[in-house]
């Protein structure tokens, strides 16, 4: 895989972060908190393959124990992140939100960051719980999380993304019989939705399918990882809280030969791994070629080029208003 997947990582990381300067302004903090936990996912994804290529060396023990604790953020985070998109759009569907003040931003905000950042940080602590020892080292893959196959592991960990997935699916299923109603009344449709100023048609739709392509994929996923990742693997008792830590401080060095020689282990790793990568190019393709993406396209080259000395054609009135954008 190398060098494909860091190539495709590095880009993942790249464009997942070019439509965060609108989203925050419009403050979609769900989007923005699934821009972030992709982006972070495909820099360590970048960093731990480029690093850990054709070697089994463990030249930064602190990256490892940071990183793999990230990725099982990331696992949680992302659906996290839409179920924060699905809640959103379904208090907007509904007509609760056809006046919001800024106090009415703020706590939407605060909310979707205690979903969106908060549940995963807890999922985080809670893994230690279920962490046999410190990290694996995949030769090829890089710093690797540990969860220890016993019951418990299943109700702190294996679960959470397919409960928020459903919740999420919950969430979408209203938002799409309320949409199917708006859509044969349209001008009520688009009078309830414009009434956000933060929010349009366009986008609106962009996000009602990026919800339903990721819940689509979050719950059958979810529970086709975690089938994956312990077929073969029997269920081990939980003892005590010594016998699952016993010699935690040991590093696993696997080479792929090994890991790979496992086909439902190997399945498991890669899917870990890319689906950050696919989440972060179908957030692009959604959001990256929108007229306010163009809009901030279209500023950013001219900021750049005024350093040179060259700037645009006068524009005509209908067009000025453009310059009147921002990317901060």
């Amino acid at each position: 895989m190398y060098p494909l997947f860091p190539t495709f990582a590095f880009l993942g990381f790249v464009l997942s972060l070019i439509p965060l300067p609108w989203h925050i302004q419009a403050w979609n903090s769900g989007t923005c908190a699934f821009m972030l936990w992709t982006a972070i996912s495909c820099l360590i994804g970048f960093v731990n393959s480029t690093v850990w290529s054709d070697n089994l060396r463990n030249p930064a023990p602190v990256w490892c124990d940071i990183s793999s604790k990230i990725i099982i953020g990331v696992s949680v985070g992302i659906p996290a992140a839409t179920l924060c998109i699905s809640r959103r759009l379904y208090y907007l569907t509904s007509g609760s939100t056809v006046s919001i003040t800024h106090e009415d931003k703020r706590r939407m905000v605060i909310i979707d960051l205690c979903i969106a950042v908060g549940i995963p940080a807890i999922i985080m602590t809670l893994h230690y719980i279920v962490q046999g020892h410190r990290f694996d080292i995949l030769e090829d893959i890089g710093c690797y999380p540990v969860v220890y196959n016993t019951l418990p592991a299943y109700f702190l960990f294996f679960m959470w993304p397919v409960v928020l997935g459903v919740i999420s699916f919950v969430f979408s299923v209203f938002v799409a019989l309320t949409l199917r109603s708006f859509w044969i009344r349209r001008l009520q449709f688009n009078q309830l939705i414009t009434s956000n100023s933060s929010m349009s048609v366009s986008r609106y739709l962009r996000l009602v399918l990026l919800a339903i392509i990721d819940m689509m994929c979050t719950i059958p996923l979810g529970i086709y990882t975690i089938w994956l990742g312990n077929k073969g693997v029997g269920l081990a008792p939980w003892i005590s809280w010594e016998d699952t830590h016993f010699n935690f401080s040991r590093v696993a060095l696997v080479p792929a030969l090994i890991w790979r020689s496992d086909r439902s282990r190997a399945t498991s790793v890669e899917l870990t791994r890319w689906l950050p990568v696919l989440c972060a190019f179908l957030f692009f393709a959604l959001f990256g070629f929108a007229s306010e993406a163009q809009r901030c396209y279209k500023i950013a080259f001219w900021r750049v080029m005024r350093v040179f000395g060259v700037t645009p054609a006068p524009t005509t009135p209908s067009k000025a208003g453009l310059k009147t954008l921002s990317l901060g």
